[in-house]
């Protein structure tokens, strides 16, 4: 007997790619189960679906950075409840250090669909009672026709996992200017965006100050050192600065949206600007901006 849900739950995270170096995801979760029917005649009741395996991908991966740890281009090392990450990538060396719970611990060479999917399962085989014998997820990304951007970030004042230095998201921005569509202000931010990491002032930090592994060789003239102390612990990141934005407060959706329409603003005076900003799939925030012409 097979159980399906489609749409289960989304999954947002980062994960670190050798092309791409920090890659802002946002996956859709479909689910089914095969197995016996317990006393109820079910499979598992949709309640304990939703909850269990929604839990379940929550703990081990959301809101985390996914390493590939058998690739070649990661070096880490753990002691205790502290994980320093370091990583080569086409774009720049990335280095952190951080709890552990910041990170899911990919064992492959890539983080893709197979290899996330193959993640999951083993978590989700541990969870579930044992008359399920199968468990098949599908994951893929939002179809989208207009232009998106991946990123990432952290929220040291979000006081659930958003606090993570390092988790991101998949996401379409719509600008409208002066009551139109604006697709060429939507192709901009889509290329500004692209596979950045979005860091606030008040978090940025002399490399120096950055407490990484070892053998860290790295300046102030090619990264940028991000820190804080959030209530899960001290998350501490140095991104090549060519992948860095910097924001002047913090990157809610919110502010975000709002950054978005007083930048076009002030790009160009007198006209009113729209933006519908998203954080992921089926979420966001919508910010309005206009400059008098002087």
């Amino acid at each position: 007997m097979q159980l399906f849900v489609k749409d289960l739950t989304v999954l947002d995270f980062s994960y670190l790619c050798a092309e791409r170096g920090m890659v802002g995801e946002s996956w859709i979760v479909d689910v089914v189960l095969e197995g016996g029917l317990d006393h109820q005649n079910m499979v598992l009741d949709f309640a304990k679906v939703k909850r269990t395996i929604k839990d379940t991908i929550d703990r081990v991966a959301d809101h985390r950075l996914l390493i590939p740890t058998a690739s070649s281009n990661v070096r880490w090392q753990q002691q205790g409840d502290r994980v320093w990450m370091d990583f080569h990538s086409d774009v720049g060396n990335i280095h952190l250090a951080c709890p552990s719970q910041a990170f899911a611990l990919i064992p492959a060479e890539k983080v893709d669909f197979e290899a996330v999917n193959a993640f999951l399962r083993k978590a989700l085989r541990e969870a579930l009672p044992d008359n399920v014998d199968g468990i098949h997820l599908t994951l893929r990304t939002e179809s989208l026709n207009g232009p998106f951007y991946h990123y990432s970030h952290g929220l040291k004042k979000h006081d659930g996992n958003c606090q993570r230095i390092a988790h991101g998201h998949r996401s379409p921005v719509q600008i409208f200017e002066n009551g139109e569509s604006a697709p060429d202000w939507d192709a901009y931010w889509a290329k500004r965006w692209k596979d950045i990491y979005l860091g606030t002032e008040e978090d940025v930090v002399p490399v120096a100050q950055l407490e990484l592994s070892a053998q860290t060789r790295i300046d102030d003239d090619s990264h940028i050192g991000f820190r804080y102390e959030a209530p899960q612990g001290d998350f501490q990141l140095a991104m090549p600065k060519a992948i860095c934005d910097i924001i002047p407060h913090d990157t809610t959706v919110e502010l975000l949206a709002d950054f978005m329409a007083k930048t076009l603003a002030e790009k160009v005076p007198g006209s009113h600007f729209k933006v519908i900003a998203y954080e992921g799939i089926g979420k966001g925030a919508i910010a309005a901006a206009q400059i008098a012409n002087s």
